[in-house]
């Protein structure tokens, strides 16, 4: 078959092209956009984009490149529907042209075979991986170097692919061969070699599993390498091998760890970053402590070290910029914020960890790509959490060096492991802590921005042991000070300030209260002053103190203060903003911590909350009828509305029934709760059971359309889903009473199901144990049959909470059960004792249920037998027992 040629025209035409691409003009760049549309119908043009790629020599390297990208999309957006003529074209070509004097047409070569192996040919390219292989053992440097970068490319995209049976496992040839190229004479022979075989140390190939101990070694020749790009991939593998082949690793693990010591030293940034990775993969190790230990005393400050401030850094910070607080955000500064939708448990809200252990690391949002100074930071909280106390004999003698220079960015970095010990170190710490929080205290008010937000951090990690100490000695004037640095005339002091003071909120709680006027003054001035990424900050620090003051929060001057910045913030917002997440999360708290202080406020809120119901859903049904001409929505707007309706039911309860009355939320919630995304669903029985406590009449008519699709959501794959589910079915059978007999078939059995799981979550346990019982208090006959098969798990999972009104319905419950079914329990007699053994305070009345029931009990078994029984009991269960109950 003759090759292709190109025609003249045709080929001026495209280099025409491929200049004008290179133009900064958008309109010129729009141009060529349509071109490319239209040179797409033309069956050969990507035989002229590859012919511009490997055989015009003539243009410029960056020409010839951008022709290879150009087809590289073009690959990736219709290689399905290229004429076979044209792919046997391409691919002859790319493996042709692979050692290509010029690297970077190399490199775009090696672009194009990775991507169209990514399109699942390689088993239509049988020749491709032969052939690359062949290359390696070519004399031709530009040959060897063009294959080994393209088979890196392959490795990176599509390790599995050549993990795969279906392809003869290619990789049993490819890895013995890698690994004789690791002693190359050239360097970045050397360091491909490395990195392809690195993509397989994670998913522990059994093709490189059983050459592991060859590779090591090999990697012990390298670890010397002058090479940066060899040592990067060195260390790179040794901290994944740490996690995934220890074993391997220990008869050599003294010289590893005085290895990655050095490399953590390295005098090229970003070997030091890939090695000082090795401590946080080492800390997860059962053997950490063991092979840390004798090397701890010099590892600590190599550590320390790292966390300075590079010059670097501090150039990118803007580390000398004190006041910048009237600079306008850049948009592209601010983080996507996620919304955690509303969970109920027995208590309350439980929204589950605080998950924020690393954020003080991630302090340097404009530059939150991670570096040296984090890791090393993160390195030592995570040792601090391993050694806890035994680090402090060599920690503090370097802290009481670098928290006292007079150089402020040996200062700051001192600032900053002092906090990246405190959770790790605290008891040992806590000896010390009367001198250091006023020294930190004082460290507020530096002249160096950047020392003040590190200060906030710090002091915030230590929040905990700073209110548990008598207020006058330390909370009140570290929030005093605290409080001027949310005020303070630099942005990144501003957020971190407002960051630790949302963490003392919550560590203090109802501590704040008497501090609630001079607290609300700042955060409300704080309004006026702060720009775009810092608002959103300080509507999380408003919710938080909501959430940790609760009604206290209730009084005409504070309202007065807080709602009408928060309104007209509201008012100034338009529907599509996603700024409304934040807004309405702290508006949710709000309303719940201010109950009927809400009320003035609540008409506009909870219309608007309605009308994104509304929008969300209306928006989604006109994508899902005409996909091409709606786009999907945001359905995040639905579900943070949902959470504020909830918070407005649950704080103004009956007051909340005139505003449903003249709604249409319940056809709208009936959407919701059979939407396919669980956190939509998750928020609409939240909702459903706070409309619930709060207005019955309206929900009541719905019972009979809402109850089939609780029970289809009984489903423990959806924890939250399946607790707000349950949850909300035991709101609504103690308000349906007897009338709730129809539905107990429609959940009864799944809720059993769930009870008996081996590995449900606490929450939701307790939630549906409680809800069976109520199930059982309002339908004793229904629910009373099936006693044996949950009373022992049901006695187990509620012995544990406190005594509230959600228990004590539940309990009535399983004694009017007994009642109708005293065989039931009897098997279980003793976890039962047990449960009502957990109660401190029971109301009188069902004191005397329990008491009937273990006395009826007893007399049953006749005092022999009773005794007999009670001796297996625990002393402190037949203690109280007797003393509660004379049994």
């Amino acid at each position: 078959m003759a090759m292709w040629q190109p025609e003249e025209n045709g080929l001026r035409q495209i280099l025409q092209l491929l200049k004008e691409s290179q133009s900064p003009d958008t309109e010129t760049q729009r141009a060529v956009q349509q071109k490319l549309g239209e040179l797409n119908n033309y069956p050969d043009f990507n035989n002229y984009l590859i012919f511009a790629l490997t055989k015009l020599t003539t243009e410029d390297d960056p020409t010839r490149s951008l022709s290879g990208l150009i087809l590289k999309n073009n690959v990736r957006a219709h290689f399905e529907r290229f004429p076979p003529e044209v792919t046997t074209f391409i691919k002859q070509e790319c493996l042709n042209s692979i050692g290509d004097p010029s690297a970077l047409i190399r490199a775009t070569i090696g672009i194009i075979i990775t991507n169209i192996i990514s399109k699942g040919e390689l088993h239509n390219w049988p020749e491709v991986l032969p052939h690359l292989c062949a290359c390696l053992d070519s004399e031709d440097y530009n040959v060897c170097e063009g294959a080994f970068g393209a088979l890196q490319k392959i490795c990176e995209d599509n390790a599995e692919t050549l993990d795969n049976d279906m392809a003869d496992r290619p990789l049993n040839v490819l890895i013995p061969k890698f690994l004789n190229f690791f002693r190359h004479q050239s360097p970045k022979i050397r360091s491909h070699a490395i990195a392809c075989v690195n993509q397989f140390i994670i998913s522990r190939t059994q093709a490189l599993m059983v050459h592991i101990d060859m590779f090591i070694q090999n990697l012990f020749f390298l670890a010397k390498d002058d090479d940066t790009e060899v040592r990067k991939n060195v260390c790179r593998a040794l901290v994944m091998l740490v996690e995934v082949r220890i074993d391997r690793l220990m008869p050599h693990i003294d010289q590893i760890i005085q290895y990655m010591m050095e490399r953590t030293q390295d005098a090229d940034d970003t070997v030091a970053l890939e090695s000082c990775e090795f401590w946080l993969s080492l800390a997860e190790q059962k053997v950490c402590k063991e092979v840390l230990s004798p090397h701890i005393e010099r590892l600590v400050p190599i550590l320390v070290k790292g966390m300075k401030y590079s010059e670097i850094d501090i150039i990118l910070l803007k580390g000398d910029v004190e006041e910048d607080e009237m600079i306008p955000d850049k948009e592209s500064d601010i983080k996507p914020r996620f919304h955690k939708s509303r969970t109920h448990s027995n208590q309350k809200h439980d929204d589950g960890e605080e998950g924020d252990s690393d954020e003080g690391y991630d302090d340097d949002d404009s530059l939150s790509d991670w570096n040296l100074r984090k890791c090393s930071a993160a390195a030592l909280d995570v040792l601090a959490n391993v050694f806890h106390e035994e680090i402090l004999p060599i920690l503090l003698p370097i802290l009481k060096e670098t928290l006292f220079h007079n150089v402020w960015e040996v200062k700051e970095s001192g600032i900053l492991v002092l906090g990246a010990i405190a959770e790790g170190c605290m008891s040992g710490m806590v000896p010390h802590l009367p001198e250091l929080i006023p020294y930190l205290i004082s460290c507020l008010g530096d002249k160096k921005a950047l020392v003040r937000s590190i200060t906030c951090w710090t002091l915030s990690r230590y929040a905990h042991w700073v209110v548990g100490q008598p207020h006058d000695n330390f909370l009140k004037p570290l929030m005093t000070e605290l409080l001027k640095r949310v005020l303070d005339g630099n942005k990144r002091v501003q957020e971190a300030a407002c960051s630790a003071f949302a963490t003392l909120e919550e560590e203090a709680c109802t501590e704040l209260v008497p501090y609630l006027a001079f607290i609300l003054e700042t955060l409300v001035f704080a309004f006026g002053k702060y720009q775009h990424k810092n608002l959103l900050i300080l509507y999380d620090a408003i919710g938080t103190l909501a959430d940790s003051v609760g009604h206290h929060l209730n009084k005409p001057e504070y309202v007065n203060m807080l709602m009408p910045p928060l309104i007209e913030k509201w008012n100034l917002l338009k529907d599509e903003d996603k700024d409304l997440f934040p807004l309405l999360e702290c508006l949710s708290s709000v309303a719940t911590a201010l109950q009927s202080g809400f009320l003035p406020y609540c008409q506009p809120v909870y219309q608007r909350c309605v009308c994104l119901v509304d929008q969300t859903l209306t928006q989604n049904f006109a994508n899902m009828s005409q996909p091409d001409q709606y786009d999907p929505p945001d359905k995040d707007f639905m579900i943070v509305a949902l959470d504020l309706l909830s918070g407005l039911a649950e704080g103004l309860e009956g007051h909340i029934e005139d505003l449903v009355a003249n709604s249409s939320i319940l056809k709208l919630l009936y959407q919701c709760m059979q939407d396919p995304m669980p956190e939509v669903r998750q928020s609409s029985f939240a909702l459903l059971g706070d409309l619930t406590k709060a207005c019955f009449q309206h929900v009541r008519p719905c019972i009979s359309n809402f109850m089939p699709i609780l029970g289809a959501n009984l489903n423990p794959e959806f924890i939250s889903v399946c607790n707000n589910a349950t949850w909300a079915i035991g709101e609504i059978s103690i308000k349906m009473g007897a009338d709730m007999q129809p539905f107990v078939c429609m959940v009864l059995n799944q809720l059993i199901d769930i009870i008996n799981r081996s590995n449900t979550p606490k929450t939701l346990l307790e939630n549906t144990a409680i809800t069976i019982g109520r199930l059982g208090l309002v339908c004793p006959q229904d629910v009373a049959p099936l006693l044996q098969q949950f009373i022992r798990q049901w006695c187990t999972s509620l012995r544990n909470i406190r005594d509230n009104e959600e228990k004590d319905s539940a309990f009535r419950g399983v004694c009017l059960m007994i009642g109708v079914n005293p065989g039931g329990v009897v098997q279980d007699f003793i976890f039962f004792c047990d449960a009502v053994a957990s109660w401190s305070h029971p109301k009188p009345d069902l004191k005397e249920m329990f008491f009937k029931i273990l006395h009826g009990f007893k007399s049953q078994v006749g005092e022999e037998n009773w005794t007999k029984f009670s001796d297996q009991f625990p002393q402190p269960l037949k203690e109280r027992l007797i003393a509660n109950y004379g049994v």
